[in-house]
């Protein structure tokens, strides 16, 4: 997440594409691996919520998701999940984001939370996995796709408070959660990765993955200290690491992955336009990519879409697309079952 004064536009609406290449698209086996829960609300349930709780919204319903800039975002993200205050509410959140992702054609998706965001469960963080489980067991049970959960630090947490919550998610051992995570403003936050490497460490040795949001608002060196202090499974964004040619051949050598949001880049003002936009350059050079929405319906994104965006803009062939897909879905922390699955209807496709 970065600077924004932009309206919530996918820039893969702007042209359009036929109807039959959009099928295709949704039809295309595939995973999504950076797509944040606070970023799946839709105005209209957050308007009911707000009238229901008497909450003023900052703007009309039409324009909810107008931001002036990343304080205005992240104090309206606090906002929305702060009307997700009942275990009703969060499941039905959770229920309505696999609903999109079927919308989509995605067939699993490893899903960002940030606990500091949700102020009505603060201090419960047992019951609120439950709660988001109960709606994605619901949705499952529906034929939807499955779903695992990475809880993420903010950048601005302590060192203590990192490790604090490493400890309570191995005294809970939610079968839903595969990852630790970290977002948040890098460039308001400066440095944080000796910050966190103790508690990342930690997450390691009780089994969990390790997926770090950087090289978005700071340059490579947040990729640097994913990749060297926090030994990152996979990098949120990383698109930054295209300015450090050195780290983009250690990001190609040791096929670290990086889970790239185009649409998010270009309205969060990373880049200017999607010409000037790095995955296409970072793919040639060898780095695993994959494709991704963000916050979605905050953004006005879709993955279909992003597939369609790249493809039109760097004339990315069926192979590449498909290439694409196949590192969405080995990036995942899906079951090898599931992967087994989807990676076999990939070669269908």
């Amino acid at each position: 997440m970065c600077n924004t004064d932009a309206s919530p536009q996918n820039p893969a609406m702007a042209t359009p594409f036929h109807p039959t290449e959009h099928d295709r698209l949704k039809a295309l086996p595939k995973a999504e691996v950076h797509l944040h829960l606070e970023g799946c609300f839709e105005a209209r349930t957050l308007a009911q919520w707000a009238r229901a709780e008497g909450v003023a919204l900052p703007r009309p319903e039409e324009d909810l998701f107008r931001f002036s800039g990343l304080a205005d975002f992240l104090g309206f993200l606090d906002l929305a999940c702060g009307l997700a205050s009942t275990a009703e509410r969060l499941a039905a959140l959770s229920y309505g984001l696999c609903q999109r992702l079927a919308d989509n054609g995605t067939g699993y998706a490893d899903v960002i939370f940030n606990p500091t965001h949700w102020q009505a469960w603060h201090g419960r963080l047992g019951p609120m996995l439950d709660a988001m489980d109960a709606g994605f067991k619901a949705a499952e049970q529906d034929g939807l796709p499955g779903v695992g959960l990475c809880v993420s630090l903010l950048r601005t947490q302590s060192a203590d408070e990192a490790v604090e919550l490493v400890e309570t998610l191995r005294d809970i051992r939610h079968p839903r959660v595969v990852a630790l995570s970290v977002d948040g403003n890098e460039a308001a936050a400066g440095r944080t990765g000796p910050r966190f490497a103790e508690a990342f460490r930690r997450a390691g040795r009780h089994g969990l993955r390790r997926t770090v949001h950087a090289g978005e608002s700071s340059g490579p060196e947040g990729v640097w200290d994913a990749v060297n202090l926090l030994e990152a499974d996979r990098i949120d964004h990383g698109v930054r690491a295209i300015e450090d040619s050195a780290l983009v051949g250690l990001l190609a050598e040791r096929r670290i992955p990086l889970g790239i949001c185009p649409t998010s880049n270009l309205v969060l003002r990373v880049y200017p336009s999607i010409e000037e936009h790095p995955v296409e350059k970072l793919r040639a050079a060898g780095v695993r990519v994959s494709l991704n929405t963000d916050d979605p319906a905050l953004l006005g994104a879709s993955l279909a879409g992003e597939y369609a965006l790249c493809r039109q803009t760097f004339g990315w062939t069926d192979e590449i697309t498909r290439s694409v897909a196949r590192t969405s879905i080995e990036a995942s922390f899906a079951s090898p079952a599931v992967k087994t699955r989807l990676l076999q209807a990939l070669d269908d496709w």
